[in-house]
Formats: C-alpha cells, sequence, structure tokens
C-alpha cells in the first residue's frame, strides 16, 4: 500500500448530513401534522406532471478571492498555493451547462479572481423555496470536504456536506489535459471541476449558505475552491426531472442488454408513488429499449439513478454514436425528457485513455459492498513494524531509513548481514488452506477478495515466465494465485476473485522506485534482488508482461493497482477490458485509479473514507491492525478493529456510496491469525440479519447521515433503511424527510413484528420495544418497506 496520500476522484456529491430539525416532505406532511400506519388524510395535487423551473444561477463574484484559471504566458495565477493554474483556453467562460445545470462560470485573465476559496463565507440567496444548491469545485492538494449551512428566513438551519474532488484526478465534463506550472510552463496531466449537491429543504424559504471553513489554499494544504452556484426550485404538484443522462458499457444481468444511465430527479411537492406507474424507457434510432426502468417511490427532492436496457438492431455496428432521448412517463403521459448522445453497442476498446473511459465499476462491484484485501508476501515472514505507526509490510523499505525504527530492530534481531532477500526461503506456506480462506471469506459476509499478487518487494506469487523471482521458483514453491482461486471457484464460487498489482518495484536494478539497486542498509554493499535478470525495459519487458500474465492465466475480476509510475496501462487495460467482453459469456472486470494513468472506474481512500456521499465509485480500505495491511506481529489482539468499529465503518462507507475493502495479513506459514478469523465470522453474523441494507442498496440521495448517530440506505423500489451506531432508547427519533406513508411497515431487523410508528412535526417517530433492542448489536438497523 501506498505510504501518502493519494489522489483520487470524486464525483458529485448529494448533501450528508443533516443536523438539525426538518420537516418531513410529500403529501403525508401536507396532509396532517401526525399521520400513522393508517395513512394520510389525502394527497395535495392530482392533475398532469407540472414544469420544472430552470435553475437558478447565483453570481459569485463579489467573494471570489483567487486566481485559479490563467492563460499561455499570463502568469500570476496561483490556484493551490504553489502557482499551478488551471489554462482558461480549455475552459468555457459564461453561462454554460454542466450536467443539463446552467451555470455562470468565471473568466480567465491575469490578475482576476474567479474561485472563492472555501473559509466560512455567507452566500446570500434569492430569497425562496429550492430543492438543493448545485456547486462547481475543486479540491487543492487532494479532496476537500466540509459542512455547509443553509439558513431559512424563520431563522432555522439545516446543514450538509459539500465537498470537491482533487483537481489533478477529477474527470467529468469540466476537465482539461494540463495546467500551467509556476514558471508559466505546461505540466500534461488533466485537471478538472466537478459538481457537489447541497440538499435544501423546499418546505422553508431559504436566504443564505454558509461555505465550510476548510482552509487557505496553501501549498501542501487541502482547499476546497468554489466556482459557481446555481438553485433548483421545485414545481407545485407532480413533476419529474432527468439529469445526466449517457449510455454505457456495462450490461443488466437480467437481460445481458447495454445499459443507459440518468438521474431522475422529483422536482415536485407530490411524492411520486407506484400507482403512478412511472417508467423510464430510451429511444434512438438503431437501437430499441428491452428493458424499462422502473421507480416506485421518490419523495420530493429525491433523485433516483435508474438504468435502462437497449439491444442494438439488425445492422447497427457496436459504437456507432447517435443521438436518442430519454424519457420519463407516469400517469399515462409522458412526465419529462432529456436528449442524450448515445453509443449503441460497445467497440473493441482502443489502448487509448479516451476509449477506455467508456468503461465503468460493474454492477456487481457498486453493489458488492463489501470485500476482503489480502496482504501476504515475503514481509509476512519479518511482520514487523511499530504498532500503530506505519505499515508492516514495508518492512524492507523501513529498514533502509538509520532513524526508522525497522532500522535498529532489523541489526538487533537478524544482524546487519542478514539481507531481506534471505527471508524468501522462511515464506513457507505450509499451512496455507485456500479452501479455508474462501470458506471464511464467504462466511464474513464479503462478497469479494483481492489477493497481493506482488507488492512492492517484487515477490510474485504466481508462476511468472518473466522473472524467477516468484513463489514457485521460491519460497513455498506453489502458485499461491491459482490455488485461492480455484478453491474460491469451488467452495464459495459467489464471490469475485481480484488481484492487487504494484506498479513499480522499491529495489527493482532496472527501475528502482527508491532510487537504487538491493543494498546492505548497514554498510551500503549492494546485494542480490534474488531470481531477477537484470537488463530488461522494466515496463515493456516485465511490468506489462506480468500484469498480462494475472489477467490471461487468472481471470479476476479485480484488478487492484498500486502506486502508479511509469506504465503501459493503455495498452494492459485495453487487452483486460476487450478480453473481458469478448468471452462467450461476457464478464463485466474492473480497475481501480492506480495504474498510473488518468482512467479508472473507482478511487481508493485507504485507512480514510470520505466525509459526503460521493457519486462516482469508491471503495476505502484498511487493515484490521491499526495501521498495517501485512501481518505485524507486535499487535496486540486488543488493538486490532473491534466487530462494532467494522460494522460502523461498514454502515458508514455504504450510506455514503462507497465499498469497505477490509484487510486480514495471514502468517508466512499461511496462517490467519485468530484474532482476524474471529472478527470476520462476528462480521459475518450481523450481515447475516442485516445484510439486506447493504448489500444490493444504494445511498439515500437526501442525505448520507443525520449527526453522529443515523446513517441512511435504500434497496431501489423496495425498502428504506435507518441504520442506528447506538442502542436506541424507547424511541427513535429521526428529525429528516424519511420516505414513508400510511401503509408502509416498519420493523427492526432481527425483530420480526411491525413497530408503531408516527410521524410528528415532520420528525419519524418509531416506537421501539425493549424485545428489539435486545435483538440488536452494534447498529441497529430500522426497515421502511414500501407497500404502496
Amino acid at each position: 500500500m501506498a505510504m501518502y496520500p493519494r489522489r483520487q476522484v470524486l464525483g458529485a456529491a448529494a448533501g450528508a448530513a443533516a443536523l438539525v430539525a426538518v420537516p418531513l416532505a410529500g403529501p403525508a406532511a401536507a396532509a396532517e401534522n401526525e399521520v400513522g400506519p393508517a395513512g394520510p388524510a389525502g394527497e395535495r395535487g392530482t392533475g398532469p406532471w407540472a414544469a420544472v423551473p430552470d435553475p437558478v444561477p447565483v453570481p459569485l463574484d463579489a467573494l471570489f478571492d483567487n486566481d485559479g484559471i490563467d492563460t499561455a504566458g499570463a502568469g500570476g495565477g496561483n490556484f493551490d498555493g504553489s502557482g499551478y493554474t488551471f489554462p482558461g483556453e480549455e475552459l468555457p467562460s459564461g453561462r454554460i451547462e454542466v450536467g443539463g445545470i446552467p451555470f455562470l462560470f468565471p473568466a480567465a485573465g491575469a490578475g482576476t479572481y474567479n474561485n472563492v476559496v472555501a473559509r466560512g463565507q455567507r452566500i446570500d440567496l434569492p430569497r425562496g423555496r429550492y430543492l438543493s444548491a448545485l456547486f462547481l469545485t475543486s479540491g487543492s492538494y487532494g479532496n476537500a470536504s466540509g459542512t455547509a449551512t443553509v439558513h431559512y428566513a424563520d431563522g432555522s438551519t439545516t446543514a450538509a456536506g459539500l465537498g470537491g474532488a482533487d483537481w489533478y484526478a477529477t474527470g467529468g465534463p469540466l476537465s482539461v489535459p494540463y495546467r500551467y506550472t509556476p514558471g508559466g510552463g505546461t505540466d500534461r496531466h488533466s485537471v478538472g471541476i466537478g459538481v457537489a449537491e447541497v440538499w435544501i429543504d423546499a418546505g422553508r424559504e431559504a436566504v443564505a449558505v454558509t461555505l465550510p471553513d476548510v482552509g487557505p489554499a496553501q501549498e501542501g494544504r487541502t482547499a476546497l475552491h468554489v466556482f459557481a452556484l446555481s438553485l433548483q426550485a421545485p414545481a407545485e404538484g407532480r413533476a419529474l426531472l432527468v439529469r445526466d443522462a449517457h449510455s454505457t458499457h456495462s450490461l443488466l444481468e437480467s437481460t445481458g442488454a447495454q445499459s443507459v444511465e440518468a438521474t431522475v430527479l422529483n422536482a415536485g411537492t407530490v411524492a411520486v408513488l407506484a400507482h403512478d406507474a412511472v417508467s423510464v424507457s430510451v429511444d434512438v434510432p438503431g437501437a430499441r429499449t428491452v428493458e424499462s426502468a422502473r421507480i416506485r417511490r421518490l419523495g420530493p427532492g429525491e433523485q433516483a439513478r435508474v438504468r435502462v436496457g437497449i439491444r442494438n438492431r439488425p445492422g447497427t455496428a457496436p459504437g456507432t454514436r447517435q443521438d436518442g432521448t430519454v424519457s420519463v412517463h407516469g400517469r399515462g403521459a409522458r412526465a419529462a425528457a432529456a436528449g442524450a448522445a448515445l453509443t449503441l453497442g460497445t467497440a473493441d476498446y482502443e489502448p487509448t485513455e479516451t476509449s477506455l473511459s467508456g468503461h465503468q465499476a460493474p454492477y456487481w462491484f457498486q453493489d458488492a459492498k463489501f470485500g476482503i484485501f489480502i496482504h501476504w508476501g515475503v514481509y509476512s515472514v519479518p511482520a514487523w513494524s511499530p504498532v500503530g505507526k506505519q505499515y508492516a509490510e514495508w518492512y524492507w523499505n523501513s529498514m533502509q531509513d538509520p532513524g526508522d525504527e525497522v532500522y535498529a530492530y532489523h541489526r538487533a534481531t537478524y544482524g546487519e548481514d542478514f539481507a531481506y532477500d534471505d527471508f524468501i526461503p522462511m515464506f513457507t506456506a505450509e499451512k496455507f488452506d485456500p479452501r479455508a480462506w474462501v470458506e471464511l471469506f464467504r462466511d464474513a459476509g464479503a462478497q469479494y477478495h483481492v489477493l497481493t499478487s506482488k507488492h512492492h518487494e517484487g515477490f510474485a506469487l504466481w508462476d511468472s515466465a518473466v522473472s524467477d523471482r516468484n513463489a514457485v521458483k521460491l519460497g513455498p514453491r506453489r502458485d499461491l494465485i491459482k490455488e485461492l482461486f480455484d478453491a474460491s471457484r469451488k467452495y464459495a464460487p459467489e464471490l469475485r476473485r481480484g488481484l492487487y498489482f504494484s506498479m513499480p518495484e522499491w529495489f527493482n536494478p532496472d527501475s528502482p522506485w527508491m532510487g537504487h539497486a538491493p543494498r546492505n542498509p548497514y554498510t551500503l554493499e549492494s546485494v542480490p534482488y534474488t531470481g531477477y535478470t537484470a537488463g530488461k525495459d522494466f515496463v515493456r519487458d516485465y511490468q506489462a508482461p506480468q500484469m498480462l500474465e494475472l489477467i490471461d492465466n487468472y481471470d479476476p475480476h479485480v484488478l487492484w493497482c498500486d502506486i502508479g509510475g511509469d506504465n503501459d496501462s493503455v495498452h494492459v487495460l485495453a487487452e483486460y477490458f476487450n478480453r473481458a467482453k469478448n468471452r462467450h459469456r461476457p464478464v463485466d472486470v474492473t480497475v481501480n485509479d492506480r495504474s498510473g494513468i488518468g482512467f479508472h472506474d473507482y478511487t481508493t481512500p485507504e485507512y480514510t473514507t470520505y466525509d459526503t456521499t460521493v457519486v462516482a465509485k469508491w471503495e476505502a480500505s484498511r487493515g484490521l491492525d491499526p495501521r498495517s495491511y501485512g501481518y505485524n506481529r507486535a499487535t496486540p489482539d486488543d488493538a486490532y478493529m473491534t466487530t462494532e468499529e467494522v460494522v460502523h465503518s461498514l454502515v458508514d462507507i455504504v450510506s455514503k456510496n462507497g465499498n469497505f475493502l477490509l484487510d486480514i495479513g495471514p502468517r508466512a506459514d499461511g496462517t490467519i491469525p485468530e484474532i482476524m478469523q474471529r472478527r470476520l465470522r462476528e462480521t459475518g453474523h450481523w450481515l447475516r440479519t442485516n445484510g439486506e441494507a447493504i448489500h444490493d442498496t444504494t445511498y439515500w440521495s437526501l442525505m448520507a447521515q443525520l449527526g453522529e448517530d443515523l446513517r441512511f440506505t435504500v434497496r431501489p423500489n423496495r425498502a428504506f433503511y435507518i441504520h442506528s451506531l447506538v442502542r436506541p432508547g424507547t424511541r427513535l427519533t429521526v428529525e429528516a424527510p424519511v420516505p414513508v406513508r400510511g401503509g408502509d411497515t416498519v420493523t427492526m431487523l432481527g425483530h420480526d413484528r411491525p413497530l408503531h410508528w408516527t410521524v410528528r412535526g415532520g420528525a419519524l417517530v418509531i416506537d421501539v420495544p425493549e424485545a428489539a433492542r435486545r435483538m440488536g448489536e452494534h447498529v441497529w438497523v430500522f426497515k421502511v418497506a414500501w407497500h404502496d
């Protein structure tokens, strides 16, 4: 794993945390102040679909305090505190549309301020009722986020997360292929600006938004930049809006049809219900809709991301571009529509980032939510680092530094003449039981596993044809990947299989990441790089062929790259995707954001998570160990994550559209420490009761959390889930616009009996008997089952 913060991509972030009371939205609240399972007296609005007001751009010029957009030769700009800027020649200015939303985008100019560095400024709004505030944002020196506050005319407030993706990794419609350097040169790396959304309670008149105070734009410090703001007002009555309609290369599991995605927003004041018969379809020359999307429940202000299946008509070649329309119908009429330039079918991928950019995280990955990471290699022999301070799998690199505790530990334990490669024969794997491993992962409730095929030490766990520095020629003298994957297919076929691969190697003599070939850290004399014959072109003759070996011989569903650096990833990934696509039974595979190119399917924060909902798919990883992925023999059992911490992390991550890749570090002999096994089994026990609120769910578009103790997930068209991270009292009060109506059933998972509920003053109040409270542990999950 990387020892330093990685740069990742965030997507449009919906509002996350509402910290004060907000009223229940929709007809239930409109009918009366208190309703219960018997239902409200009636609904407002029975007429046709209403027209949705256009978003209202709000000028921010008076608040601009940072010059982040420059032009060639102009100089003087300083977006990130270190002198880098966006190239104005590549960006639009004036009134523009991003994802169908109009914004007023600032122009470039020498010495002209064009964005706001979020330091708690108050933005006065045209007084009115709005569903959301949409911002164009970027982060400098990392992904930036904080809490924005919405102010209402009655003196009340709501709070929500506002974030910006690291400009050095953001893709999308406002990304550009380079940036200007402090000296006026060009850095050929894409930079970009994304859309972030903050929920506003449309039941109150909004008057202002206060930006979070993230920090100043200084070199090495994360800052949040705001370029533009638009407000979406609601329509009175029933109203829907289509945003971000686009084709994908993903296939729907039910029919194998190509998926066209769109976001449908309830922009009215009336909830969409099952009897409205809302469906989404695609009209495009050259293809037909074979699987419409259905929307059964969508409250005012809520959004649903839908997938429509299309199939090419005879004579339409894969990759054909056509203009089409994504239409929403309901109540016997068309409610909304949006035009979209669609790619019909998937042609073979070409080795370019433009071609690869059509790929996305597959649906199985988006729905899986929980995976097991396995760090296992030669570093599992010494297996030591200061507890809670650094990664044990970085032992070889750490022992190079006389100031590092590993340097002294190695000398005292093994002696100055004991080279790192002398550990290789001690990496025996003699007790490795691959069946026991995969059955443990299955019992943990995981849906995929990712094994380190080769870490930064350069020791491969498979029979590599391009180097004898591998587990078949040395050490275990077994193909460890083959054994694990064979066992996974046979004994736990429901698990997807993945492989981690380090792009560089610390001390590879042909391309040493750390600047030198292997040497004795105490004498600085050269030592062998066991099993490796020097003189190769590192990328062409070694790195890329090894990646292709993994793809061709082991067929991984996940290719989890690390570090980046020199690479030929465009060719490797084109081969990876084409091989999966052109199989007799196509399978969707995926790659993360660390292969050394801008393209990726998902981002990978490690030992941290995102503070707000991130619509672009992401996966957080960490070890059960407080600060290590590889096994650390120094870590006491009581320092590992508790089961409650694991479950809380899983729920928090999933509520914000992430996956949780939880790592274990087996010992050198192949045994998994008992404390790790126990934590996985206990997590699996919780998931057996509560897994329906995790797997195959999505985030709630209005907010991910309420305060510190409540999280939310949605099973589309079926149910809404409230996760309480603390043991509830006799009543659970949820001061948020929960999509609950008369006739719905509220239960606590693990306790079968329906619970009494009411809506009082806009808050959902659930009576929780002691019998129900006793049935829960770690996180108490309440299910709102929709019955209309």
